[in-house]
């Protein structure tokens, strides 16, 4: 049965073109996925990620939990309200999932994982954290929505409620605050400022329609998937999967392997590959040629196929088409990629390719 967030009516009431993801009936668009995208990179918008399972984690021991179930590390969370940005491994080193985790307090922290991964998670967490007597709880009771673009602080910021607003407008970037019902972080999937405000789901109309009111544009799957991908940030089951590692999908940075004595699921599979002559690399593509790179589209050096694409599409920032693609080998300044039978160029680029409205790819140097 698909599930359908606590904005469904709003959405349908909006003239939204609604379609199945991840179990639940979401937005695509709204009229002009185009229109919305700009919206983000410009001015402000917004969108109903409430399929996000938002999970609280208490106890004594969670923060010693956590730095055995994530690859990235919480003891570099020092101050309250920090997040950090983490996947969740499996014993073979495949990412189960990528997820924020967010300090609260020395007994409680709080996680957002993806929709289509949410049973599975859960399964996995509560099977590790009975070693820790740690209390899982998915909180089903809230809501989520994003409000993104370079505006979208100040456009949401007084409309939320007087016991949150005060400590919001001091977050600095990858910080929330919360006022026990009300949570606001200062974080997103878009490359640009903006809020993730998790409330309680019989707010969540309230608060969409005032947003509207304020100017904010609601925004559908469509534009996230293309802001995201402008800012090289990697989507679960196309970028990576549990047949995959972070090191082979352009997360390196989010393995803390110090200290050494920290032990976390994953870990010796990881130390292993590291330590390989021979792994797969993640690099960015920028089209040169004329069509749009898609996913699993073949990469070629030379006659050489090296790789396919796994996320690719139109950056309506740039004007033209980019792509992450997961290679055997380093194809050096460009390579090919086969688009309906024939080769087209493509640069080899180091992601992200757009950071708050403006271009900042760079090449992508061999080692």
């Amino acid at each position: 049965m698909v599930k359908k967030t606590p904005l469904y009516e709003a959405h349908k009431a909006a003239g939204a073109r609604m379609v199945p993801f991840g179990g639940w009936e979401m937005p695509l668009h709204y009229g002009s996925q185009l229109d919305e995208h700009h919206a983000v990179r410009q001015d402000a918008g917004m969108f109903d990620v409430s399929h996000m399972t938002v999970v609280d984690l208490r106890g004594a021991r969670v923060k010693a939990f956590l730095r055995y179930l994530l690859a990235n590390d919480v003891a570099r969370l020092k101050t309250k309200g920090k997040a950090l940005y983490s996947c969740m491994l499996n014993k073979q080193g495949g990412v189960i999932d990528d997820l924020i985790v967010y300090y609260m307090d020395d007994e409680w922290y709080r996680m957002v994982v993806n929709a289509a991964t949410t049973e599975k998670d859960l399964a996995w967490i509560e099977q590790q954290a009975t070693a820790y007597d740690v209390e899982v709880a998915p909180r089903r009771d809230l809501a989520m929505i994003a409000v993104q673009g370079p505006n979208a602080r100040a456009k949401a910021l007084p409309l939320l409620p007087d016991a949150v607003r005060e400590c919001a407008a001091e977050l600095k970037p990858f910080t929330a605050c919360t006022d026990g019902a009300w949570f606001v972080g200062r974080t997103g999937y878009t490359g640009e400022d903006g809020f993730e405000v998790m409330l309680p789901a019989e707010a969540a109309e309230g608060f969409w329609q005032d947003l509207l009111t304020a100017g904010v544009a609601p925004c559908g799957l469509g534009a996230r998937d293309t802001l995201r991908l402008e800012a090289g940030m990697n989507l679960y089951g196309q970028d990576m999967d549990e047949e995959t590692s972070p090191l082979e999908s352009g997360l390196e940075w989010t393995v803390s392997l110090e200290p050494v004595a920290r032990d976390f699921i994953g870990r010796s599979p990881l130390v292993v590959e590291l330590n390989s002559p021979v792994r797969r690399g993640f690099i960015g593509l920028l089209l040169e040629g004329r069509g749009v790179l898609r996913p699993h589209q073949p990469v070629f050096a030379g006659e050489q196929r090296i790789g396919e694409i796994t996320s690719g599409g139109f950056a309506p920032t740039l004007g033209r088409s980019i792509a992450f693609a997961r290679v055997e080998m380093h194809p050096g300044s460009h390579c090919d990629v086969e688009i309906r039978g024939k080769r087209v160029p493509a640069q080899v680029v180091q992601p992200p390719f757009v950071r708050h409205g403006k271009a900042c790819f760079k090449p992508l140097e061999t080692e």
